[in-house]
């Protein structure tokens, strides 16, 4: 049986995430707290497996309360988010805390996706509660030594190839930045970035890492081109795909295809990839539930490009990267921390 704690200040929130989780025999709701403080106390009087935890809230917010329950008891917790540009940029915050990843905090009954919203509350609560958080996240302890960028001056020649296409899931916002922040101003690749995310969170996520990064990044636009040292997130609800110009590559943003589960979809963007620079590509899937990407990494390793994979050890969720792992598609399973070494090498075999 999965325990849960279900934290909010709102009793409608408190009641409507409780009833949606004890519909699956699997998950029993423990207890609930109106606050901050009160789920520390609730935490250490009933060890929750998995805790939601409202942002906004009296005597101690949801931010605070996570940093301690990350230095004091590390587990997962899943923030409920407002899905608006201030609540995207309070929940990437609570990812590189240790948050593991967020629900939405519009459940009304009158919603038209409140199925889709309870199935993917549950899986969420029973995927992560799986995964066991090995320790605290170093940004809720003493700050780690900065580590070095990957120079590309150590490569030789040109690279063989120029187009990088990340996909990622649950988990994924600290692990697209612990990429981005290491490599060096001269990467010789476009990193294009499907990360599963609403509309309101992409354009933060973006920011975010433009700020980390020594490159440049921007939420994705029709129009933009592809060049190296540029870094594309894929607006959330919208597709990336690439078009070949004559002179150039660009980007085309589109809502279709209308009928995929994830928008952005991993497996878009990848076949977007395969057939519009072949071998020139490299495609890496990082932490995430399901198996979006594996069609598309398919298709660029038919095309001659090449495929990395997160490893299970360093994954929040090892789904998407498994999946293309068990297919035998990936050129190599790498740790998130030599992910970014890993990329550089890559371009050049």
């Amino acid at each position: 049986m999965i325990k849960v704690l279900v934290v909010d200040d709102s009793a409608f929130m408190r009641k409507a995430i409780s009833s949606m989780l004890e519909k699956d025999s699997e998950i029993q709701v423990a207890g609930i707290a109106r606050n901050g403080q009160e789920a520390l106390d609730k935490i250490r009087s009933l060890d929750p497996d998995v805790v939601t935890l409202d942002i906004e809230m009296p005597v101690m917010d949801g931010l605070s309360a996570l940093r301690h329950i990350m230095m004091e008891s590390p587990r997962p917790v899943l923030m409920v988010s407002s899905l608006t540009t201030e609540g995207g940029e309070a929940t990437l915050k609570a990812m590189e805390l240790g948050a593991v990843d967020f629900i939405p905090k519009q459940l009304s009954k009158v919603s038209l996706d409140i199925v889709k919203i309870e199935d993917d509350l549950r899986s969420k609560v029973k995927t992560v509660a799986r995964r066991k958080l090995r320790s605290a996240p170093q940004a809720a302890r003493k700050p780690a030594p900065a580590k070095p960028k990957v120079a590309t001056t150590t490569q030789r020649g040109a690279p063989r190839r120029d187009v990088v296409a990340i996909g990622v899931s649950t988990g994924g916002p600290p692990a697209v930045q612990k990429i981005i922040s290491a490599l060096d101003k001269d990467f010789p690749a476009c990193l294009l970035i499907a990360q599963h995310m609403p509309a309101a969170f992409t354009g933060a996520f973006a920011k975010r890492l433009n700020e980390v990064s020594s490159l440049q990044v921007k939420e994705a636009e029709s129009g933009d081109r592809v060049e190296k040292g540029r870094i594309f997130i894929a607006p959330g609800g919208r597709h990336l795909k690439i078009n070949q110009k004559v002179s150039h590559i660009q980007l085309e943003v589109s809502s279709e295809p209308d009928d995929v589960l994830y928008k952005p979809s991993v497996d878009v963007l990848m076949e977007s990839v395969a057939e519009g620079v072949g071998r020139r590509g490299l495609g890496v899937i990082l932490t995430g539930m399901g198996r979006d990407g594996l069609l598309g990494v398919r298709a660029l390793k038919g095309k001659g490009g090449r495929a990395l994979a997160q490893n299970d050890a360093s994954c929040v969720v090892y789904g998407m990267p498994r999946a293309i792992v068990d297919e035998g598609l990936a050129d190599s399973v790498v740790d998130i921390d030599d992910m970014a070494e890993a990329i550089l090498t890559h371009l050049y075999q």
